[in-house]
C-alpha cells in the first residue's frame, strides 16, 4: 500500500548563500495493508521530513513514494489533495484547523468532503468525540480554545473519523492520559484490523511494542548519521 523507493530530500538555506545540506538519502520501506510500521532513530535522524514527503508536505530530491497507485513525489497538487481525502490519512502532533469552527465540525470535515450525508457525519462525529472524552458541552466550541491534550485527542477524532486505507500517526498518544491513551491504541488496532497501511512515529515505547510489527530505523538512510 505504502512504497518508498530511494528517496533523498536535502534543504537549501537561502539565508545562508544557498548552502544545500542532505538530510536524507537512499530511504527505501514498505508497508503492506493491515501493517504498522514504527521509523525510529534518533532526534533529527529524519523521521519527521520522511513522513512529510510521504504526505507531500516536502519535496523530495530523488526517488519515488508510491500510495496505491499515486506517486506522492511527482503527483500534481490536485491528485494529492484527493489522495489526502480518500487514501491517505494523517494525525499530526499539533492540531491546525480555521479558528471559530466548532469542533464537531473540524471533526466530521473529513466525512463531508467524501459524500457523507451532514447529519450522519456530525453523528459519527460525535461518536468519536464522546469515545475520546470529549464533553458534548465542548462540540460547538472551536478546539482552538481547549488544552494540549483536549487538542490532540480532537486531531485524532478527525483522523480516524474516515476509513483511510494509509494512515501517518505523528506521536499519537504523546500527553494522553491511561484512559485515553488505551483508546487510542484500541482505534490504531481497530484500523489495522480493517486493513489500513499504517506508519508511525512513537516516542512511547510500550506503545510502540504493542502496536508496531516491525521498525525502520531511518538513522541508515541520514547521511553523516547512517553507518
Amino acid at each position: 500500500m505504502i512504497n518508498v523507493e530511494n528517496v533523498s530530500k536535502s534543504f537549501t538555506l537561502h539565508n545562508q548563500g544557498s548552502t544545500e545540506i542532505p538530510v536524507m538519502a537512499g530511504a527505501s520501506l514498505q508497508v503492506a495493508a493491515g501493517e504498522c510500521v514504527a521509523l525510529v532513530g534518533a532526534s533529527g535522524a529524519g523521521k519527521s521530513t520522511l513522513m512529510r514527503m510521504i504526505y507531500g508536505n516536502y519535496l523530495t530530491a530523488a526517488g519515488r513514494i508510491m500510495v496505491g497507485e499515486v506517486d506522492v513525489a511527482s503527483a500534481v497538487p490536485r491528485d494529492i489533495i484527493a489522495l489526502r481525502r480518500r487514501t491517505l490519512g494523517y494525525v499530526s502532533q499539533f492540531l491546525r484547523v480555521v479558528p471559530r469552527v466548532p469542533t464537531i465540525d473540524v471533526v466530521a470535515e473529513p466525512l463531508l468532503l467524501t459524500g457523507t450525508a451532514p447529519d450522519e457525519a456530525r453523528a459519527q462525529a460525535a461518536a468519536l468525540l464522546a469515545r475520546l472524552n470529549i464533553p458534548e458541552r465542548l462540540w460547538a466550541l472551536s478546539p482552538t480554545t481547549f488544552s494540549g491534550g483536549e487538542q490532540q485527542r480532537v486531531n485524532i477524532a478527525r483522523g480516524f473519523a474516515f476509513p483511510y486505507p494509509a494512515l501517518l500517526l505523528d506521536e499519537p498518544t504523546a500527553s494522553l492520559d491511561p484512559v485515553n491513551r488505551a483508546t487510542v491504541l484500541a482505534m490504531v488496532q481497530e484500523a489495522k484490523a480493517r486493513g489500513a497501511a499504517i506508519i508511525g512515529i512513537f516516542h512511547d515505547h510500550a506503545a510502540r511494542e504493542a502496536l508496531c510489527d516491525r521498525q525502520v530505523d531511518v538513522t541508515r538512510f541520514t547521511p553523516g548519521l547512517a553507518a
